[in-house]
């Protein structure tokens, strides 16, 4: 298990490989498909974005209401591919990192190698748990957007796994061959 202390640094995601357990502390964003598709089509038409993201990294999340004595709700992570198309395009901003769960397209691993970034899975089902290394949120834009909106996270121990490394190595490539026990 490593400790990583954010922001990322060029340091420390060199030093990460994929399948490398993880606990995140610090502050890191959020934000799903449609607060990306705003911030892509503001790059995209050369405006400005409402939201610093580089160095930063951003959880793909939509918690449900806060329970009294938690700063979110259940926190569960969202199916990164529907990040995908956006996805480049703010890595090419200066994002180092991603919090989601499920594969990346071929585009977005080699956005991953060429802009030396990260991508981590939160475990999917344990959103309660993930809630808990939540300290505390404050919105930052798009609050029409409701929970999707994008958001700053103060967290402690947050536990993903890195899946994807800044060198293109992917544990969904990797990993589901070793345990086949289909005869060949």
């Amino acid at each position: 298990m490593k400790n990583i202390k954010l922001p990322l640094t060029d340091d420390i995601i060199e030093n990460l490989n994929a399948g490398d357990s993880v606990l995140l502390t610090g502050t890191i964003i959020t934000g799903r498909d449609a607060a990306h598709k705003r911030l892509y089509e503001l790059a995209e038409n050369g405006s400005k974005l409402p939201v610093k993201i580089d160095g930063e990294v951003i959880y793909y999340v939509g918690p449900a209401p806060a329970k009294p004595g938690y700063a979110v709700g259940p926190a569960g992570p969202t199916s990164s591919y529907r990040m995908d198309k956006y996805t480049p395009t703010l890595l090419d901003m200066g994002l180092k990192g991603m919090i989601g769960k499920g594969a990346r397209n071929q585009e977005v691993i080699d956005s991953i190698v060429k802009n030396h970034c990260v991508y981590f899975a939160a475990i999917g089902g344990a959103a309660a748990l993930i809630a808990k290394s939540i300290k505390s949120e404050e919105l930052l834009c798009y609050e029409d957007l409701g929970t999707e909106a994008i958001r700053r996270y103060t967290i402690e121990d947050f536990p993903c796994i890195v899946v994807i490394d800044s060198k293109g190595n992917n544990i969904y490539e990797t990993e589901p061959p070793k345990y086949n026990t289909e005869e060949k």
